[in-house]
């Protein structure tokens, strides 16, 4: 067994002269205005370059945790504290939730928050470099989404940059902040009412993607409410004594019926869906008690809360059909996105000087053995980085709905954008094991490199262009927020729900702490684990895999 020490800010690899003379050419196609924050941007894409390995450990760390939202814990405990030992300052239990926490270091002007997600998806472990369904263990959660990446890119990009401002002397406060329980919609909106952002001045969000890019301007995607209905009843016995009981498992299986009923008649726009998860406790007992879970998605404030009066309509009538009664509490919220226009431009300059990683044979090889085993054309890895587009406006027409993003509400109160980074591979339907396959991968390692580059450069941008922040803010107040303004979606009474998903993360967690990475042993994951990279489906793999 080969013995490895984890990789450290302060033990970062040689560059070599061919990584040199990349990050020189990246840098000064981004600034070729500027040649001080083009040295400067070539100095943070070298350094970026050298710490390879330092990101590739913290990004298959964190897919080994892998934590459901809310329950973020070894994740929130590992990365604050690389964050603490590379001189950041800490505050934990941001807004009320235990596994939030806002790092920050440097002083004064600009203030730019770096973002993204960290939870994971309920029953999507997988093992990685492996393209077919192969759970590391079967029924835990896991990296569905890749959100085990953006954190990482963030550390990445801001120790670079930190490095060139202590060296420099520049002025500027760089903060990291993680998206927990976004698959919940269930932290941001606590984020924004809490002050987290109120002196930021630039919001640069990340999030995995198969490809390299940035949009700006109105979204097509929807914004949501998610909002739990208990019914409460009576219990009796079922055989013995039915008449006297009032079933609450009927109440809200009537209020689906309903909803159902209803579906025909709403906008094209919206989506809604549900799911049960208190349905009684055994057949023969009248449920005294039940619960079914809704989000309500549509493309802007008020046709959320229209939906949102819709659904109570739905419980009020259920109600009163059985004989029961029903409390509501919001669990999450999102504002449908809307992204900062100056700084998008900026960021697609960067990441056109960065350009897409160069893939390997093997790397394609799993791209398409994943997309042959989901019968999706075999395309293999991106090519080709997405076009910047945006637009201030979108007809509603031309919305058809879509998924949600917390982001939302950030971008409502500063001006945000999201660097979508390729470390995934086309054609995952998403929220499921196929999205996890790339994801302790060198797919997930290199796509996260190239990230944390164009971050860095973009943050670099907004220390050294103070014009640059001023046209943000111009688009965000005379374009963006001119005739909408933001109102919460959650009510002053609304909390955290903090307890959602303790019964799962407790049922799997001592058998995932089996398969956490150590990098004092294994250079990466994929050794850990066994895995020859990449493992593709053949004709004497067995049907069930």
């Amino acid at each position: 067994m080969r013995m490895f020490r984890p990789f450290t800010f302060a033990a970062a690899l040689t560059i070599t002269a061919s990584l040199a003379a990349t990050s020189a050419r990246q840098a000064s196609q981004a600034s070729p205005d500027n040649p001080k924050l083009a040295q400067y941007k070539k100095d943070a894409a070298a350094d970026i370059d050298g710490l390879r390995e330092f990101t590739q450990q913290m990004v298959d760390q964190v897919f080994s945790f892998g934590e459901l939202g809310f329950q973020e814990i070894e994740t929130s405990r590992y990365l604050t504290g690389i964050l603490k030992k590379n001189g950041f300052t800490v505050q934990e239990g941001l807004a009320g939730i235990p596994t939030a926490w806002m790092a920050s270091w440097g002083s004064g002007k600009p203030i730019i928050a770096l973002g993204s997600d960290i939870d994971c998806i309920p029953q999507a472990s997988q093992k990685p470099g492996v393209a077919y369904h192969d759970p590391i263990i079967e029924g835990a959660p896991g990296h569905g989404e890749g959100h085990n990446s953006g954190v990482p890119l963030n550390i990445t990009a801001a120790l670079a940059v930190k490095k060139i401002m202590e060296r420099e002397h520049l002025p500027g406060t760089i903060r990291l902040w993680p998206g927990v329980a976004e698959e919940l919609l269930g932290s941001k909106a606590y984020f924004v009412r809490a002050g987290a952002f109120k002196d930021v001045d630039a919001a640069l969000f990340a999030h995995v993607a198969s490809n390299f890019g940035v949009n700006w301007g109105d979204a097509t995607n929807s914004g949501l409410v998610s909002v739990e209905y208990t019914f409460k009843g009576e219990s009796a016995h079922a055989a013995g004594a039915p008449w006297r009981g009032r079933s609450a498992l009927d109440a809200v299986e009537l209020m689906d019926v309903g909803w159902n009923f209803r579906r025909e008649h709403l906008r094209l726009q919206q989506r809604s869906h549900y799911v049960i998860p208190n349905g009684g406790d055994q057949p023969n007992v009248v449920p005294p008690n039940a619960t079914v879970w809704y989000y309500f998605r549509e493309t802007d404030y008020p046709h959320i809360k229209e939906l949102w009066e819709i659904g109570d309509q739905m419980a009020r009538g259920a109600s009163l059909m059985t004989n029961t009664t029903f409390t509501t509490r919001v669990l999450g919220s999102a504002w449908p996105e809307h992204l900062n226009k100056t700084l998008s431009e900026a960021a697609f300059e960067n990441i056109k000087a960065v350009g897409l990683p160069q893939w390997s044979d093997a790397d394609e090889t799993l791209a398409k053995g994943l997309q042959r085993e989901l019968k999706a054309p075999e395309r293999g890895l991106v090519k080709q980085i997405a076009p910047l587009r945006g637009r201030e406006s979108i007809p509603d027409e031309e919305k058809r709905g879509g998924g949600s993003d917390d982001i939302g509400d950030v971008s409502w109160n500063v001006p945000t954008i999201t660097l979508r980074y390729p470390a995934n591979i086309p054609a995952g339907p998403g929220h499921n094991w196929a999205d996890a396959i790339s994801m302790a991968t060198p797919i997930a390692h290199k796509g996260t490199t190239a990230g944390a580059k164009a971050q860095a450069m973009t943050l670099l941008d907004l220390v050294m262009r103070p014009e640059l922040v001023e046209q943000a803010w111009d688009y965000f107040t005379t374009v963006q927020t001119k005739t909408t303004k933001y109102v919460p979606l959650m009510r002053p009474e609304d909390k955290p729900a903090i307890w959602l998903n303790e019964q799962t993360m407790a049922k799997y967690r001592p058998e995932m702490k089996k398969y956490y990475y150590d990098p004092t042993k294994y250079k990466t994951y994929l050794e850990q684990l066994g895995i020859k990279y990449p493992t593709v489906r053949t004709a004497t793999t067995s049907a069930d895999k």
